[in-house]
């Protein structure tokens, strides 16, 4: 597991990658991540309120990419974190970097996830 997993946000992997994000029933927001990022350090509690506060409508998954490559290079993410959001198997939305929670939740609602 990755040594920065926020609170409520569940890891996903290579191997389960399709099945967890990309089957799921609702929109999923998937963090891309590395233990080595400090930037992903910040997000991790936004992330944990996040998924507390929006359960109902969001699922919030992580993957460390340094342990699943395959993912990452199939989605084009180079740089972390990468912030990407899969409903009904495709993306719909994407952020790189880090930001304050009220502004992650202005910009999903803007890409109409919430």
């Amino acid at each position: 597991m990755s040594a920065i997993r926020a609170e409520g946000v569940s890891e996903v992997t290579d191997a389960d990658f399709g099945y967890e994000v990309l089957g799921g029933e609702r929109p999923v927001l998937v963090q891309f991540t590395a233990e080595w990022c400090g930037p992903c350090r910040q997000l991790a509690p936004v992330l944990a309120d996040l998924a507390a506060e929006e359960a109902e409508r969001l699922k919030v998954v992580q993957l460390d990419v340094d342990r699943n490559p395959e993912t990452p290079v199939a989605y084009g993410v180079l740089s972390m974190p990468t912030l990407m959001v899969f409903r009904d198997g495709e993306p719909v939305w994407q952020s790189v970097g880090a930001r304050a929670k009220r502004r992650l939740k202005a910009d999903l609602a803007g890409a109409g996830v919430l």
